[in-house]
């Protein structure tokens, strides 16, 4: 287990980083960190980030996709979903679906179109995931910003989860309420749900809802983890939570326009220019 002085003297070198938009060697690189010392420098930089001030308002999920995440991975690939904590300096909502974010500051920023829930209930620890399911208010589709203070996106599973998750910033659309009938059928129509990835007009990726990249799942496999986390709080009624990307993550640069488009719900596509 990682000492707590080094926890500590690593999550002040990632906040440094990320303040200062400079790329750093990876953690892994200098010497080995289990995923449970990934984990105790997020909390580390959780704790920090909420004395300064900063309003946690929920969690995001990375490499949720198993097909996309075995892409990633410096020694090895990345073998399962991580989380990060997601303050309210990172979170907007885009009004009449279309948004502008700035790329000031951000390392190696990358985009991911994905599903967000809101939860409108608190989840009993024992919770199935269609109980789970009962729990969500709204949803809504999402576009994730990450960005990786790595040189050229060369890390392990515990430096992404140390580096904010790898979350810069989540521009979400306009909610739908779940009706009665929502939560029952909602697994089986985000399986039958595409999304799509486009930029200034061409079409770069499409991404669905099923396995491998069930967002329900993805709810569902972080509460779980979570009850082996003692450190963090369980999920919570209130809590925002970004179920992880539906296609690659693409980099992107000042002066693009990206948007998104899905088929099998009724949520509107996205479209984001980057500054």
């Amino acid at each position: 287990m990682l000492m707590s002085t080094q926890a500590n003297r690593y999550a002040h070198q990632l906040l440094d980083a990320r303040a200062k938009a400079q790329l750093i060697p990876s953690l892994s690189s200098r010497q080995p960190l289990s995923i449970d010392d990934g984990y105790e420098i997020s909390k580390r930089i959780y704790d920090i980030r909420t004395a300064e001030g900063e309003q946690a308002i929920g969690r995001k999920i990375g490499f949720s996709n198993s097909a996309h995440r075995a892409k990633y991975g410096d020694t090895g690939p990345i073998s399962e979903p991580i989380w990060t904590p997601m303050f309210d300096s990172t979170v907007q909502f885009a009004d009449d679906n279309r948004g502008i974010q700035s790329l000031t500051g951000a390392m190696q920023p990358r985009i991911g179109p994905e599903i967000v829930f809101k939860l409108g209930h608190t989840p009993a620890a024992d919770a199935s995931i269609a109980e789970l399911a009962e729990c969500i208010e709204w949803m809504a589709h999402g576009i994730e910003i990450v960005v990786c203070p790595f040189p050229e996106w060369k890390f392990d599973t515990a430096d992404a989860i140390a580096a904010f998750g790898l979350h810069g910033a989540l521009i979400i659309g306009e909610p739908k309420l779940l009706s009665a009938a929502s939560h029952h059928n909602l697994a089986a129509m985000l399986d039958h749900t595409s999304m799509s990835l486009s930029c200034a007009g061409t079409l770069l990726a499409a991404g669905f809802g099923d396995e491998p990249n069930s967002p329900l799942q993805a709810l569902f496999y972080l509460h779980q983890l979570l009850k082996t986390q003692p450190q963090f709080a369980p999920l919570t009624a209130g809590e925002i939570i970004t179920t992880g990307t539906w296609t690659d993550a693409y980099p992107i640069e000042k002066g693009q326009t990206w948007s998104t488009a899905l088929s099998g719900v009724s949520l509107p596509g996205l479209t984001v220019s980057f500054v």
